[in-house]
């Protein structure tokens, strides 16, 4: 089986983002990403620090904005944000305010900032495949196939999760690959079969090893979007020892999705930058 090393391939990404980074600071331009955390959630807050740590080594500037949970505080601050120029992407980090869903916040970012593609104009973008920020989850997911050498043109998908964070636009953007598609959810029929079709399988669906050997057809890509904090730790979506002797690639949580998708953020922080400079 070929592990699907999302480390090495976060450096990879990494040292491209180096690269642009140099070339925008010819022109007076450094890439800066603020990220918007309401409540200052202690989990939220040392999630962060990958992000932190990833946007120092490829010369990104990170602004952190710790905000009380109140909803008019955040899209005061939103406000803001959307009008600085020098701010280039909008990231904001969950437990969101009461009675405000993520759609709701997306709706306050400019698309040319929200690099997270948390606005459903993002979303309707990526369905139309005109331009668009894809939440980094979801782009991490192609970066890896795309990069594994995974081929994608004709190949059957299956993508178990149908959120409009990840499993949603996973499937627009392999769609995109010209791969076909089908997405499951709770109230898929044979679960089980319909995912053992498929020659790669993504599990966004949020549940500690729900995906077993059954699901997996024999030399299947499996793609673990999952992180469950569980008492033996983080885990993903996917069992790994169960589907190790059947799936032809896999890729390890953690070390999988999340260091790509970390990426992923910074280089679409550095795309809006690119643009933003582009335009002025």
């Amino acid at each position: 089986m070929k592990l699907l090393d999302g480390r090495a391939m976060a450096a990879d990404v990494g040292r491209g983002i180096v690269d642009e980074v140099e070339r925008l600071a010819e022109l007076g331009v450094t890439p800066t990403l603020a990220a918007v955390l309401p409540g200052a959630d202690p989990a939220e807050l040392a999630s962060t620090r990958p992000l932190e740590r990833a946007a120092s080594q490829v010369g990104v500037v990170l602004r952190p904005h710790e905000l009380p949970g109140r909803a008019d505080g955040l899209a005061a601050t939103l406000a803001r944000l959307a009008d600085d120029p020098a701010v280039h992407g909008v990231l904001v980090r969950g437990p969101l305010p009461e009675g405000m869903s993520s759609a709701d916040v997306g709706t306050l970012i400019p698309p040319a900032k929200d690099v997270d593609g948390m606005s459903p104009a993002s979303l309707g973008r990526l369905a139309a495949n005109s331009p668009a920020f894809a939440p980094a989850a979801a782009a991490a997911v192609v970066e890896i196939l795309i990069r594994g050498e995974i081929p994608l043109a004709g190949a059957r998908a299956c993508v178990i999760g149908r959120s409009p964070r990840v499993g949603q636009p996973v499937a627009l953007l392999l769609l995109a690959e010209d791969a076909t598609v089908t997405v499951c959810h709770s109230r898929t029929k044979d679960l089980t079969t319909v995912a053992h079709e498929a020659d790669v399988l993504v599990a966004a669906v949020g549940r500690p090893r729900m995906v077993g050997a059954g699901f997996v057809r024999a030399g299947a890509t499996v793609i673990d979007v999952g992180a469950n904090v569980t008492d033996d730790g983080l885990v993903g979506d996917v069992d790994a020892d169960a589907v190790s002797a059947t799936a032809g690639a896999l890729t390890p949580v953690p070390g999988g999705v999340g260091p790509v998708a970390t990426m992923m953020l910074l280089r679409h922080t550095v795309a809006a930058a690119r643009a933003a400079a582009q335009a002025g």
